[in-house]
Order: structure tokens, then C-alpha cells, then sequence
């Protein structure tokens, strides 16, 4: 099975006990931007580094391609896809497979907040050294 190094796990899980923190207090039906907004205040009361809406440039062939924005790129080593939807669709998991592929980077969490309870609307996605990857709960 794929599994990131120990201590982006130990972030990834920090992460997640941020938005459980936020889904008790909010539960479901709010906009993602409320849920982004208040995971950003949570992380920062734990001290968790973390960017807002980070530029992340798309490469073709070495040329810079375009741009896209990541909810939150947490200490430089975890990308989190925010939602609040019905469902988690197979797009945002190829939308979260792209951003790990353009970051360079092996984990990245989806949340959907939209959940009466919120540890099922998480998703692991773990990239492997030769780009395979495990989508799990």
C-alpha cells in the first residue's frame, strides 16, 4: 500500500482534526469560502503553517502553461481541496491528482464539509515515487 513519509501523515491528520474542529462548531450547509475561512483560523490558533489560494504553475513540455490556486498548501508539503457539495465526484479527485502532479507533492486531503459527519467527506490522495496513486478514506 502507498503511504507518505510518517511526519506528512502526522500534518495531514493535524489537518484533519482542524476541520473536525470546524465541522463541530459549523456542521454542514455553508458555502466553501465559510469553510475555508474558518479552517484558516483554526489552523492558525494550532500553529499549522499554511497558505491561502496558492498560485500553482502548470508546465507543458518545460513551458509554463498556465496557473492554478490550491484552497490551502499546508507547510509547503500538503495540498487541501476544500468542498461543500452533495457528493466528492471522481473531477475532484483528477483535479487533486493534477495539483500533486504539478506540486511535486506524494498526499493531498479533499473535504467536503458538506457531511453530516465530516469523516465522510475526507479523501486521501497519496502520490507514488513512479506516480501511482490510492485514493482513500
Amino acid at each position: 500500500m502507498l503511504e507518505p513519509p510518517r511526519e506528512l501523515d502526522v500534518a495531514a491528520n493535524a489537518v484533519i482534526g482542524a476541520a473536525i474542529e470546524v465541522h463541530r462548531h459549523l456542521g454542514p450547509g455553508f458555502l466553501e469560502s465559510v469553510y475555508e475561512e474558518a479552517l484558516s483560523v483554526e489552523l492558525g490558533l494550532r500553529g499549522i503553517r499554511f497558505e491561502r489560494q496558492k498560485p500553482l504553475s502548470v508546465y507543458y513540455k518545460g513551458q509554463a502553461v498556465g496557473d492554478s490556486r490550491v484552497d490551502l498548501w499546508v507547510d509547503n508539503r500538503l495540498i487541501v481541496e476544500l468542498k461543500a457539495l452533495d457528493r466528492i465526484l471522481p473531477i475532484h479527485h483528477a483535479q487533486l491528482i493534477s495539483y500533486l502532479k504539478a506540486g511535486a507533492l506524494p498526499l493531498g486531503l479533499i473535504i467536503n464539509f458538506n457531511e453530516k459527519l465530516l469523516k465522510n467527506g475526507i479523501r486521501r490522495i497519496v502520490m507514488s515515487a513512479d506516480s501511482r496513486f490510492l485514493v482513500a478514506s
